[in-house]
């Protein structure tokens, strides 16, 4: 029993630290970075933004019915 546990303890600590260390690798090699994503957004025209709110409404019409 106690050899098991061991063996679980130390393959979930692998586990672990593998996905730790890819992660710390993602984020210092700059793979979660977007500096682009939000540009879009902040500078939607009165137009864009009520055709979006008329989609909207059809869609909860849709959904309603």
């Amino acid at each position: 029993m106690t050899e098991t546990l061991t063996m679980m303890l130390v393959v979930s600590l692998i586990v672990s630290f593998t996905i730790l260390g890819i992660f710390l690798w993602g984020a210092k090699g700059g793979q979660f970075d977007d500096t682009k994503k939000m540009d879009g957004l902040l500078f939607d025209s009165e137009d864009d933004l009520n055709d979006a709110i008329e989609k909207e409404k059809r869609g909860a019409k849709k959904k309603s019915d």
